[in-house]
């Protein structure tokens, strides 16, 4: 019989490269439509060029279907001569913030950074809109049908910051928790392995980012940065 580890298979978890999300001025861009900027493209290569040095192959390639996990999973493959059309899961996509005008100027900060804090709680809102609970209630079905189909051996994810937070949590606890302070650099990659078991998991590695695996120079958060750009504007 095949030992426990023979069995498992490996999910490759990736966070879309570099976006812009505000103008020079601060004003937001519809986050549905942008799509990577230079620096994102480069990081899509180059996590392209770290699957092909290693002969990694996709049996299938999954995107949550907004532009930047589009564009990023297809560089990934021509960097690694696959010709697979990735496949599109809508609950996959970004946890969904709200109308940042709506937002008082006092809960701002934490509007931005509080999804990404310690021990997340489920009430906990992001940018005024869709919660930490909801973001699980969607993700969680859709990891779980990934699983429960064995025509695979190795998969692509190319997702989110929040989603990916969400699925890595999953891994790391076996429970329905969110742990916001996992960092998650654009364009990095997370490899999981999952065995039969629903609480068969492993993780491999995380947060890895191909162009600067060191990330010496990194010390805020996407989204810390990101409030420093929207303080112009409002």
């Amino acid at each position: 019989m095949p030992d426990r580890a023979s069995q498992r298979r490996r999910i490759f978890l990736m966070r879309h490269g570099s976006v812009t999300y505000f103008d020079e001025s601060g004003k937001p861009i519809l986050p549905e439509t942008v799509s990577l900027n230079e620096l994102g493209r480069e990081q899509a290569s180059a996590a392209g060029r770290a699957f092909a040095a290693d002969q990694i192959r996709f049996d299938r390639v999954i995107v949550s279907g907004l532009p930047r996990t589009v564009e990023t999973a297809r560089r990934v493959l021509m960097e690694t001569g696959q010709d697979i059309e990735p496949e599109t899961w809508p609950e996959l996509e970004e946890i969904r913030g709200g109308r940042l005008s709506a937002i008082p100027e006092h809960e701002l900060k934490s509007a931005f950074t509080g999804v990404f804090e310690g021990l997340v709680g489920e009430d906990q809102r992001f940018l005024g809109g869709e919660s930490v609970g909801e973001l699980m209630d969607r993700i969680h079905p859709a990891i779980a049908r990934l699983r429960s189909d064995k025509e695979w051996d190795t998969v692509l994810l190319v997702l989110h910051g929040g989603v990916n937070c969400a699925i890595l949590s999953l891994a790391l606890t076996g429970q329905r928790m969110f742990l916001g302070g996992l960092s998650q650099m654009a364009g990095c990659i997370n490899a999981l392995d999952v065995g039969e078991d629903d609480n068969d998991w492993v993780v491999r590695f995380a947060n890895y980012a191909p162009p600067g695996p060191l990330q010496a120079q990194a010390r805020s958060t996407t989204m810390e940065q990101l409030f420093e750009q929207y303080k112009k504007w409002r």
